[in-house]
């Protein structure tokens, strides 16, 4: 019985809940990139260069034979993987940037010490004569 209390606190732990949110979120992001890619972004550049469809790009490395499929390199489907991972980087990237840039800078602490214009010592903040030269501060 021990061990099911000790996982159930595993799981309940609020980073574990938080990972699995995130996994989840990172997902289906993935699936709208891989959408955007395919359907809005590679189309036009096809277009661009000759009604090229990435998707089917390929080099035959063996052709089809009645006892076997044909081997090919789907480099057209590399591009577009490629293509996701920028784009996934590069946002991933921009939400990092922002929420660093929206983190509390923790303010200096004040000083407690300050060091002797004549013996260069450290000295506490408060005091008026150094007690290493004894000059007046």
């Amino acid at each position: 019985m021990g061990m099911l209390k000790e996982f159930k606190e595993f799981a309940m732990r609020g980073n574990v809940v938080d990972m699995a949110v995130g996994i989840i979120i990172g997902a289906a992001f993935g699936k709208i990139v891989t959408s955007l890619v395919n359907d809005v972004i590679m189309p036009p550049i096809g277009l661009l260069l000759g009604n090229v469809d990435f998707s089917n790009l390929a080099l035959t490395l063996k052709e089809k034979s009645a006892e076997a499929e044909a081997v090919t390199l789907n480099y057209g489907m590399f591009i577009n993987t490629v293509l996701d991972f920028l784009i996934v980087a590069f946002a991933i990237f921009m939400i990092i940037k922002q929420m660093n840039r929206l983190k509390k800078q923790e303010p200096a602490p004040e000083a407690t010490t300050k060091d002797c214009p004549k013996c260069f010592s450290s000295i506490p903040i408060q005091a008026t004569r150094c007690p290493h030269c004894t000059s007046e501060l």
